[in-house]
């Protein structure tokens, strides 16, 4: 068999070394001939960049990434300003601003932009399920629908986006790692009972027993059975191709466990749930395990533009130019205005100071990221639930509940 040639900057499974990146090796080509042009003609301006979204998946969006970009800019002769993770944010707000000479951190711009494009889209996802699945549950279990070497970096995302546990062993320290059984283990024994009843007996005891419910005969009937061997849960994973009306099974399910007496035994679902799904079963399902719809969630389209060149305000078409900082009054009103004007009477600022002069003065810290995530998004869908009563219709989610103000008065 013939031996696979390594590229020297790849792995085994062809993922680039955290050296490679952190050497900027790992970038769009242009940026290497960019560099090599500005320094054949000695040119390497003082610019102020920024990163915004022009546009989003959903009306709103969550911040994640930033640990990612402080490591890979810890130490480069830059300041970053940012948001801290976990920050809502909408179109056209700047997340990050990066101040330097140009040529000394250029080419990271395709590093710095893939770590938060993912990172947030995960997050974003993870935290829109959370906010309509009324107080159920949420577990990621789509690492594997992404590259291995990512999965701790869609746990974390998708745990400050909201999510009450993850699935992946490589998950960051700080949140439970959970689940129970896949069908290959149930098929593995001659009848499921035998092996919920092995995993009864020999899973520890701190983990729910949790019995997957639809290997070989109709849910309702191995749920029954599940139950009489003690299962707490029911976990129902049925391939949509055998579905048929998915509520009309949790239903059945639902009605037989507790005609039963088994009232005390909850249903899980998983299997290809999206968030209309958890909308239309929220009333009817305990918990949920969310795989592709975290995991696969669509990125977050930023782009880092210059706005400033040597103390200068100037930008490419389409983008507004200036170094701007983003700030919150205490009725949630949003204004953009450059970094050289007053801040609004009481106005909060959002982007906050993370490497100064290329020395990390502040960490970006997973858990506050979380806190943070669910404060702003249960404010969010708070103003939507009060919306929706006061016009007894559905409010507009397509329109943040917050104002924007581009510049605002001096």
């Amino acid at each position: 068999m013939k031996k696979q040639t390594i590229i020297p900057c790849m792995g085994t499974f062809l993922t680039v070394s955290d050296e490679t990146i952190k050497n900027g090796e790992c970038t769009d080509i242009y940026f290497v001939r960019t560099e090599d042009v500005l320094q054949h003609d000695n040119r390497n301006p003082q610019v102020v960049m920024e990163i915004t979204a022009g546009s989003l998946p959903d009306p709103w969006a969550v911040f994640c990434g930033l640990s990612d970009v402080l490591a890979l800019l810890d130490g480069m002769p830059v300041t970053v300003d940012a948001m801290p993770e976990g920050t809502v944010f909408y179109e056209n707000e700047p997340v990050i601003r990066i101040s330097g000479n140009y040529r000394d951190f250029g080419r990271y711009e395709t590093a710095v932009l893939g770590f938060i494009c993912h990172a947030s889209g995960i997050a974003t996802a993870a935290a829109h399920i959370r906010a309509v699945a009324s107080g159920r549950p949420l577990y990621s279990f789509g690492s594997r629908r992404q590259h291995p070497a990512l999965a701790a970096m869609i746990e974390r995302a998708a745990w400050i986006g909201g999510v009450d546990g993850v699935s992946n062993t490589c998950a960051p320290e700080g949140m439970p790692v959970v689940g129970t059984m896949p069908h290959a283990f149930v098929m593995c024994y001659d009848k499921p009972e035998d092996a919920w009843r092995a995993f009864d007996k020999r899973a520890p005891k701190s983990v729910p027993r949790i019995m997957l419910c639809d290997t070989f005969c109709d849910e309702k009937a191995e749920s029954l059975l599940a139950a009489a061997c003690g299962a707490s849960a029911v976990r129902l994973d049925t391939p949509r191709s055998r579905r048929g009306s998915m509520r009309a099974i949790i239903e059945e399910v639902r009605w037989e466990l507790d005609t039963h007496g088994h009232r005390d035994v909850k249903i899980f679902l998983s299997g290809g749930v999206t968030r209309d799904d958890v909308i239309a079963y929220r009333d009817c399902v305990d918990a949920f395990g969310i795989g592709g719809a975290i995991a696969n969630a669509p990125v977050i389209d930023f782009a880092m533009d210059i706005v400033e060149i040597e103390g200068k305000p100037r930008a490419k078409r389409g983008k507004r130019s200036g170094a701007k900082q983003v700030y919150v009054t205490k009725n949630g009103d949003r204004h953009i205005r450059l970094v050289s004007r007053d801040a609004p009477r009481g106005a909060v600022p959002l982007l906050e100071r993370y490497i100064e002069n290329g020395n990390v003065v502040q960490d970006a810290w997973m858990q506050d990221a979380r806190k943070r995530a669910r404060e702003e998004a249960d404010r969010i869908m708070k103003g939507c639930d009060a919306a929706t009563s006061s016009t007894q219709g559905k409010p507009d989610m397509s329109i943040p509940k917050t104002r924007h103000v581009l510049i605002g008065k001096r």
